[in-house]
């Protein structure tokens, strides 16, 4: 019997860079999604989109919303496929009720950042976040350019 391989091992399928940029991440969450067939098939071909995507909480239950999952074209002609509808995330109670009270108390946005295989399911990562400013961004990437300039300058220093 012979595994197939996949085209990246990591197990990744989609990142959304985007959000380490606009946000402060904070907490970090993992849930699964309720999906369709035919999503799962565009997911293991790697069709997904996660920029701009990000969880909401209705009638205490959390979906996804705003990642697209592009249709195959040879998928069954009997099913409608609708590529970014919401999608349901399974968590537990206590992750659910977290997530409530940080985006309704304390106004936490909720960012997906990524999605993943783990083992045979579809996981979702997502996090905890607070906007940043404008200032907020250029003081990121001045501490991220400095710490590049750093690093070359002890790599110079060694030799």
């Amino acid at each position: 019997m012979s595994k197939k391989k996949s085209p990246n091992n990591t197990g990744t399928i989609a990142l959304n860079k985007k959000a380490r940029h606009e946000y402060f991440l904070e907490d970090k969450f993992e849930g699964g999604l309720s999906l369709q067939g035919w999503e799962v098939k565009s997911i293991r071909e790697g069709k997904v989109n996660l920029r701009d995507s990000y969880v909401i909480i209705k009638d205490g239950e959390a979906y996804l919303f705003g990642a697209e999952i592009q249709p195959l074209s040879q998928a069954s002609s009997h099913v409608y496929c609708e590529p970014d509808r919401s999608r349901k995330l399974l968590l537990k109670r206590r992750e659910l009720d977290k997530l409530i009270g940080a985006s309704d108390r304390e106004g936490y946005a909720i960012v997906a950042t990524a999605m993943y295989w783990k083992k045979c399911w579809v996981k979702l990562e997502f996090y905890l976040a607070k906007g940043k400013k404008s200032h907020d961004k250029r003081d990121t990437i001045k501490a991220r350019d400095w710490q590049r300039q750093k690093s070359r300058i002890m790599k110079n220093a060694n030799r």
